[in-house]
């Protein structure tokens, strides 16, 4: 069975051509959604400055 490497190619990638051809090239997928800002972490008070 001889079988050229072409044609499986194609048919491969036929369903992601067809995809492209009707939403166009990006595709628009939604954007990712915003990260939230870290919390500020506090630094350990000395104890001499909370006595004066």
């Amino acid at each position: 069975m001889n079988l050229n490497w072409k044609r499986p190619l194609f048919y491969c990638l036929l369903p992601i051509l067809v995809f492209l051809a009707f939403v166009g090239f990006p595709p628009p997928f939604a954007p990712p959604q915003a990260t939230k800002a870290r919390q500020e972490q506090s630094v350990p008070a000395d104890e001499k400055a909370e006595r004066t």
